[in-house]
């Protein structure tokens, strides 16, 4: 009778440190990425879709984060892989985020309001469609409409799209009117289907198009980057939120300032400085021709078309005015 060789047993422990970490996460039954992240090391980042999608794609690329957005999909492209956008429309962003679907998200205070949502504030970041200024919701009513104030709404009907922050705005003044959502084409329907309109505006502009009236401004919202409170809680995820706000914090930064370097004369420095506040903490390097200085310095983009001659008159040479891509204090 032949004897059988013994069975050939696998030390657990050196199996284990021969897997690959992929390999030993789906084992563990951890989900894992076709390009072997795990799924912990993904912060889901919502992007509002519509009118704020492309200032907000935009504002991303600036900060480093390169998407590309295909016609029909809300899951764009983005070059980080530990991070996964979904485009959603900036009403429900907040919703999804405090109940987790998402990490966290770029969407108005106006929503966050509205929805009554609880989540995590990490930053405001003032940026929108058409202009810097804020975006405003405002009572509106026909030019020639008798409402003057907030008092003259009761028993009227409003049409909005933030139901809850008009009734909310109309108990603060111990209001009852009739609140209705509108679902579009608000300030058509001041003129022959309601009294007064709730809408938003920028600049005004269009409510004066639509011979509309402001009665009141019940709220003033810009864009907040906001977070899950349980994501927030997480190292990875925290690290990661805080390090994508302040590099939309230095792109936000720079786009109102620009770079000036020029060269000028050893002698002329000290009266330069003093002539010029704007210019009283620029670096300052030796040229390699003997009693020449490079300054460089960051400056308000609005006040350069003034500056300029005053450098030059000042002595300044060799003057160049460059863009910034991020400035991070």
């Amino acid at each position: 009778m032949l004897a059988l060789p013994p069975p050939t047993v696998e030390n657990p422990s050196r199996s284990r440190q021969s897997s690959s970490p992929v390999e030993f996460a789906r084992g563990a039954g951890i989900d894992v990425r076709p390009n072997g992240i795990m799924s912990d090391e993904i912060l889901k980042l919502g992007l509002p879709k519509g009118s704020l999608q492309e200032a907000a794609i935009a504002k991303m690329a600036k900060a480093g984060f390169h998407i590309q957005v295909s016609s029909r999909s809300y899951a764009p492209m983005v070059d980080d892989e530990h991070l996964m956008v979904r485009l959603i429309r900036a009403q429900e962003i907040s919703r999804y985020v405090q109940h987790g679907y998402l990490d966290c998200g770029l969407t108005g205070h106006d929503w966050i309001v509205e929805n009554g949502s609880n989540v995590h504030e990490v930053g405001e970041f003032q940026f929108s469609k058409a202009t810097s200024q804020p975006a405003r919701w405002v009572l509106a009513v026909p030019e020639d409409s008798p409402i003057k104030s907030a008092k003259d709404l009761q028993g009227k009907r409003i049409a909005t799209e933030v139901v809850n922050i008009t009734k909310r705005y109309l108990r603060k003044h111990g209001v009852k009117a009739e609140v209705e959502f509108s679902w579009g084409a608000t300030e058509v329907k001041a003129h022959e289907l309601v009294d007064a309109i709730v809408e938003i505006t920028e600049t005004g502009s269009s409510l004066r198009a639509n011979k509309l009236r402001i009665v009141d401004t019940l709220l003033v919202s810009t864009p907040r980057l906001i977070a899950n409170h349980t994501s927030w809680k997480d190292p990875w995820k925290r690290q990661k939120i805080e390090t994508l706000a302040l590099l939309l914090r230095g792109a936000l930064e720079a786009e109102s300032k620009v770079g000036l370097k020029m060269n000028l004369q050893q002698k002329d420095l000290a009266s330069l400085l003093k002539t010029l506040p704007a210019l009283r903490n620029p670096t300052v390097a030796n040229l390699s021709l003997a009693g020449w200085v490079a300054v460089e310095t960051i400056i308000d983009e609005k006040v350069v078309r003034e500056l300029i001659p005053q450098l030059k008159a000042a002595g300044a040479e060799g003057i160049i005015e460059y863009p910034l891509n991020k400035v991070v204090y």
